[in-house]
């Protein structure tokens, strides 16, 4: 198989010139303006932010994007699908005030936001998976579906579920709605290590499903038939007293997440950005965000998003790891930082798996945009 070609360009800028100018440039020698985006339809895959959480992607790299797309003629929109769990964006009108609380409005990025699922969550449609093992369609939001160009802009970051985040779970997980969501999850059940456990109940603060409950000694117990397997209380539990019950679990949820991705892109143009800057342990969806784990590194743009997100990966394990952050307090110690940060998932599932059906190749070619 032919090497996909990513273009990147680092963080420095001299005097005069921007990121934002960089991402135009970026965006522009990686061939965005191939695909005839005359009077098309355009969805814009972005991920507004969890209030609360500062690491998020500003709006200002998404209005970059919104005015190249209509100079070109297209008509774009910011997009995003509700959440499983409980929290600011887990019904569309919490989640349009999210995201403008985050400074996602219209003002800002010169274009609109679409929450794809609905009110509720329940507007999805079902979309075949070309060659899919372990889904035959998918479920995904209707706005995205009804685009006739998507573009995904990711900021690529850890996620206790899936490893990390890039192109393949911004476009996978966070098109799914809320029944695709719950289709890819239910086969990750965590647990609870109850010698860990101090009976907070900050996990079922974050339990959508009612899921957690309190025995007469103060231990949290996980209903594996109420759980839908959405790695919340993972990821909010500050004693690392839950954890995925088997890594087989995680494993098949990447698999998900990369065929739900090939649903989202196939038969249609797609290109894609990832930005790896602030690169927290968790996922944007937390309320918070822990310091970054790697320094600052680039933009990555391709039309080939399992080449896009192997080659941000490569890229940032090939960083230095920041001493005073979680990183720096892992005991294992792979080559894979996000491995480091959640031993029982692997990202590289993502990857591997988005090959095997079509969706991309793991083989790329880096060009450097000045």
């Amino acid at each position: 198989m032919d090497k996909s070609k990513i273009f990147w360009t680092n963080m420095r800028c001299k005097v005069g010139d921007s990121l934002l100018d960089k991402l135009e440039r970026l965006v522009t020698k990686a061939g965005i303006d191939s695909i005839d985006f005359k009077n098309k339809y355009v969805a814009i895959k972005i991920h507004f932010g969890e209030p609360g959480n500062l690491a998020f992607l500003r709006p200002n790299w998404a209005r970059v994007v919104v005015d190249h797309v209509k100079r070109l003629g297209g008509m774009p929109f910011l997009t995003d699908c509700n959440t499983l769990y409980v929290g600011r964006r887990n019904q569309a009108l919490n989640h349009m005030e999210a995201a403008f609380e985050n400074g996602y409005s219209p003002f800002a990025t010169h274009c609109h936001n679409i929450i794809a699922d609905g009110l509720k969550g329940t507007d999805g449609v079902d979309v075949p998976v070309n060659g899919g093992i372990y889904c035959k369609t998918a479920n995904i939001g209707r706005a995205i579906m009804d685009a006739d160009i998507v573009l995904s802009l990711n900021h690529f970051k850890g996620h206790e579920c899936a490893s990390f985040g890039g192109s393949l779970k911004n476009l996978g997980m966070g098109s799914g709605s809320r029944a695709g969501k719950m289709i890819m999850h239910n086969e990750g059940k965590p647990q609870v290590d109850e010698s860990l456990c101090i009976g907070c109940k900050i996990c079922a603060k974050y339990c959508a499903q009612g899921a957690i409950s309190f025995s007469a000694n103060r231990k949290a117990h996980i209903d594996s038939d109420k759980c839908v397997g959405c790695g919340r209380c993972i990821g909010t539990c500050n004693q690392n007293a839950i954890a995925n019950s088997s890594g087989g679990s995680f494993q098949l949820l990447n698999y998900k997440i990369a065929e739900y991705a090939k649903a989202v892109i196939d038969g249609r143009p797609s290109f894609h950005i990832n930005v790896i800057n602030q690169v927290s342990p968790y996922c944007d969806c937390h309320g918070e965000n822990d310091a970054a784990i790697i320094p600052d590194i680039g933009i990555f743009a391709g039309f080939d998003p399992v080449a896009l997100d192997k080659a941000c990966l490569d890229a940032a394990n090939a960083a230095p790891p920041i001493k005073t952050s979680a990183i720096g307090e892992c005991e294992n110690q792979y080559h894979d930082y996000f491995k480091n940060l959640h031993p029982t998932t692997d990202g590289m599932a993502q990857i591997t798996h988005g090959e095997k059906i079509g969706l991309g190749t793991s083989l790329y070619e880096l060009v450097f945009v000045d």
